[in-house]
């Protein structure tokens, strides 16, 4: 029997932590079945669900949780994969925003998103300068699942949003 662990890690970015970590989930009978990593600032984050054995569980966890020795904050959580089945029937878009970066964007989509009841499954940002005038572009790419009694409603109030914030917006229908 396994069991699903969510791993969440952050701490001073340095060559070799994905090797290191993973080398761990490995030597106790675990394998990494989804992972995010990125370097912010100069911290690395990273978001792992690892099947792991259950009997090998504990110490797979005691070996994680000694990373924090060196500096890195270790959140591990058992997690239920089925719960992800709530979702059945959504149907997966892709958004990509972008514009003149300013305050608030980030908060204006999600709450829009919210407000219409539209899960974020993920979410990336980043900021880049314009190729011609070196300005701040911001620019967001995600996959959101929305319910099926949302008809087009919620498409359209998105891009009324996108408007309002002065930043263009395309939606497709993702297939993962």
């Amino acid at each position: 029997m396994s069991k699903h662990l969510v791993l969440t890690l952050s701490g001073p970015d340095r060559v070799g932590m994905v090797e290191e970590i993973t080398n761990l989930v490995l030597k106790h009978s675990g394998n990494v079945e989804e992972s995010r990593m990125a370097r912010l600032g100069g911290e690395f984050a990273m978001l792992m669900l690892i099947n792991v054995k259950a009997e090998a569980g504990e110490s797979l966890e005691e070996a994680l949780n000694a990373l924090q020795n060196d500096n890195y904050k270790v959140t591990l959580k058992y997690t239920d994969t089925t719960a992800s089945q709530k979702y059945n029937g959504w149907m997966p878009y892709k958004i990509l925003i972008n514009g003149a970066d300013h305050e608030g964007i980030v908060h204006k989509i999600a709450h829009h998103l919210a407000d219409k009841n539209v899960n974020i499954e993920s979410m990336e940002t980043h900021i880049r300068q314009a190729p011609m005038s070196g300005a701040p572009l911001f620019i967001m790419e995600g996959i959101i699942l929305v319910p099926p009694e949302q008809k087009t409603v919620w498409r359209e109030e998105l891009s009324a949003a996108a408007e309002e914030l002065n930043v263009d917006i395309e939606i497709s229908t993702y297939i993962g």
